[in-house]
């Protein structure tokens, strides 16, 4: 039991090193970028700071597998060159035995991942997109799918406007809303009119209404005496077709309690589930994904230093690594576009994975 802790704590000790220093070299590029991206907002470096803090909960999730393969690395090296693994051998205790704390502390690591810094990094995803629209457009943009169809709030510098669709297209070109509800706001906060639309096409910095009836809401006027028909209608935006279709086919600003209630939605408004059950399922699969990167990790430094080679294993267990990494992300995305199974496609490559690295141990242990 003590050289069971002594092993975990040195793997968390290392892990918190790494990731102070993947950390600090994100913020500094990430502030670089904020920099650039906001060169012609007039931002103090305070909220430029902010705004980078904000976005360290996502990095951190990305960068996981690597920091937990590296962390691996670090610690399996260090007892190697120091011969602890090869007294923790001559006492009876195998070397795959010596990989139960990290593999344990890449367990809780991976729960806390999914059940706290997920919600984080959903939250702070969102805020930062909510201040970066703020900044950019003077007021946030915001886009929702749910039973009663597509919700978006757009700011500009006259006010924000609520736009309701029931019907949502984004095969082609062009992002299509269909049954169109618009209601207007002035920067004071009062309603300035009501727009409704067969439909409404996203035109480039434009909304293109077919066949909307504009009702004006200011005070002193009769809003059906004051009504207009038009056949076609353009309404400024501050939306892109991007940032809508990468709203809409993206989870990461969902938490993982919230992606049930949301594919249960969705799937009720006739929208299209798969990405959010993938990345719900591979949420949950995050665990058992850090375990392979750790077993990755130990399948190549877990040798006594005077046999050489230790740089080319390291390099050796990175790629593999990545290559397990790359793996995991293409088949979410075939899983995204039905090509396979969801489960299949979030489940499948740690389970491989963990497999693969566990037949490595064991042919270097056994032989």
């Amino acid at each position: 039991m003590k050289l069971d802790i002594y092993y975990a704590r040195r793997f968390l000790q290392w892990f918190l090193v790494i990731v102070a220093v993947l950390m600090t070299l994100v913020v500094l590029i990430d502030l670089n970028e904020q920099v650039r991206r906001f060169e012609a907002v007039d931002l103090s470096l305070a909220q430029l700071v902010g705004l980078t803090l904000l976005n360290i909960p996502a990095a951190l999730s990305e960068f996981l597998p690597l920091i937990m393969i590296l962390s691996t690395i670090v610690l399996f090296v260090g007892l190697a060159r120091s011969s602890e693994l090869v007294v923790t051998r001559a006492i009876g205790r195998s070397g795959i035995r010596a990989l139960a704390a990290p593999v344990l502390m890449a367990t809780v690591i991976g729960g806390l991942a999914v059940t706290m810094l997920n919600p984080i990094a959903a939250a702070t995803a969102n805020r930062y997109q909510d201040l970066a629209e703020t900044y950019h457009n003077g007021g946030p943009s915001a886009l929702s799918l749910s039973g009663e169809g597509l919700w978006l709030r757009q700011g500009g510098l006259r006010g924000q406007s609520v736009i309701h669709a029931k019907g949502y297209s984004g095969d082609s070109a062009d992002i299509t809303l269909f049954d169109v509800s618009i209601h207007a706001y002035s920067n004071a906060g009062g309603p300035v009119r009501r727009i409704n639309a067969d439909s409404a096409r996203l035109d480039g910095s434009n909304w293109i209404l077919t066949n909307a009836k504009v009702w004006p809401l200011t005070a002193g006027i009769n809003p059906e005496t004051g009504a207009a028909q038009h056949d076609e209608l353009q309404l400024p935006t501050t939306l892109t077709t991007d940032r809508i279709r990468d709203t809409l086919g993206s989870a990461s600003g969902i938490s993982i309690y919230d992606l049930p209630s949301t594919i249960r939605e969705l799937s009720a408004a006739g929208f299209t589930t798969k990405r959010y059950e993938v990345q719900f399922q591979a949420q949950l699969a995050r665990p058992l994904f850090l375990i392979a990167m750790v077993l990755v990790g130990a399948s190549f430094t877990m040798r006594h230093a005077r046999f050489g080679g230790t740089g080319l294993a390291v390099l050796m267990a990175v790629l593999l690594g990545f290559g397990l990494y790359f793996i995991r992300n293409f088949a979410q995305i075939l899983g995204e576009n039905g090509q396979i199974p969801v489960a299949l496609a979030a489940w499948a490559p740690p389970a491989a994975a963990i497999l693969l690295t566990l037949g490595l141990l064991l042919h270097a242990e056994d032989g």
